[in-house]
């Protein structure tokens, strides 16, 4: 018998159409409407909103816990950001020596190869610009070279998702290698114009990191790496949905801008759900007070304190409609990472779910079937 029957749930995607889902051994096995089969468990949705768990491809850390600080502050950030219903997640690392950077980088395909919940993770540096550093130590920020290319692939052992560089010091050859290997290029922390930005993504970058973060902003006489990104329809554009990394007005014009190509992600850090305080990021601490979480003299933003779920209802604040609020935390980031299988609900998906009241907040969350008890705030 299979193990639970959700009924009574308006099942996203289909038009809000109330029916049921089959869960066993961690996926759906089916989907419908009218009779209902038999299961092990029964949970009643009670006509609330049941949608895929979120997928965030960009994320530092959370609850405490650094996700470059070893395998168990992995799982437990990974624990920390699904009680907020994100299912499946990559770990991002920030700028650091390179031997340092390839040992957390090493840590993270150890506990992906355990957990496939743990997507793999993202290399956020050191091949950065200097002008556009954010929270990265300059000192260590560097021009990439295929020789430093091939040591990276084979430390992650395919468990290197995305990488976010800036272009304009990449060499030719390097981005091609990179996606030849599996991953996925993300142009950011750069000081690109509208045409570097535009040939690195006809080279095959295919993401635009935290959109107006770390990067020359719109001017009506060069436009810059966002615009660009919007131009060219196979990339995704991030954007950081907490109200102060971008404003919502900002928020909602790159909604209008890229319809479908838009993806939520937290950048959050350790101290996301966790307490005011110095937290370690990279080579730096950032300092978090009210939430927000800086670097240095300048008070420039170390990545966030957001949670996935916080992000959607921001969008949805902003204007947007959230049924493409919640599309931009689920099936355009899995696809984006070529995981066409996570954040959708059909039959063979794995059974990751969560469901909303009707002021966007979690009641429930599965995932691979297993209930998972939602965080009382975020």
């Amino acid at each position: 018998m299979p193990d639970l029957l959700i009924r009574n749930a308006r099942r996203f995607g289909e038009d809000a159409r109330v029916g049921w889902l089959l869960v066993d051994a961690g996926r759906i096995t089916a989907l419908g409407t009218g009779t209902e089969p038999p299961a092990a468990a029964v949970h009643d949705a009670d006509g609330a909103l049941v949608a895929p768990g979120f997928v965030d491809i960009h994320c530092h850390g959370g609850g405490g816990a650094s996700g470059e600080a070893g395998p168990d502050d992995i799982r437990r950030a990974a624990a920390f950001h699904r009680s907020h219903g994100t299912t499946s997640i990559v770990i991002s690392l920030a700028t650091a020596p390179m031997e340092l950077m390839l040992q957390r980088l090493a840590d993270i395909a150890a506990v992906a190869d355990q957990d496939d919940r743990i997507l793999g993770a993202h290399l956020e540096g050191p091949y950065l610009s200097p002008a556009h550093r954010g929270a990265h130590d300059e000192r260590l920020l560097c021009a990439p070279t295929l020789a430093a290319v091939r040591e990276i692939l084979a430390t992650a052992n395919g468990h290197l998702r995305q990488i976010t560089l800036a272009p304009e010091r990449a060499p030719e050859g390097v981005i091609e290698a990179l996606v030849a290997g599996g991953v996925r290029v993300a142009v950011g922390h750069t000081a690109a114009t509208r045409e570097q930005a535009a040939s690195a993504f006809a080279r095959g970058a295919s993401i635009l990191t935290h959109a107006f973060n770390g990067m020359p902003g719109l001017h009506h006489r060069e436009p810059g790496p966002v615009l660009a990104a919007w131009r060219n329809p196979s990339v995704t554009i991030e954007v950081i949905a907490d109200g102060v990394h971008v404003h919502p007005d900002a928020i909602a014009m790159l909604f209008a801008l890229a319809p479908g190509r838009m993806a939520l992600v937290t950048d959050a850090i350790a101290a996301a759900g966790a307490p005011d305080g110095d937290y370690p990021l990279g080579a730096f601490v950032a300092t978090v007070r009210d939430g927000i979480a800086r670097i240095g003299a300048s008070g420039s933003l170390a990545g966030s304190t957001l949670t996935m779920d916080r992000a959607v209802r921001t969008v949805i604040g902003a204007g947007i409609a959230p049924e493409d609020a919640i599309r931009a935390a689920t099936s355009t980031p899995a696809r984006t990472l070529g995981e066409a299988h996570l954040g959708v609900l059909r039959a063979g998906a794995p059974a990751d779910l969560v469901q909303f009241d009707d002021q966007f907040r979690l009641t429930r969350i599965w995932s691979r079937g297993q209930s998972v008890e939602p965080a009382t705030v975020g």
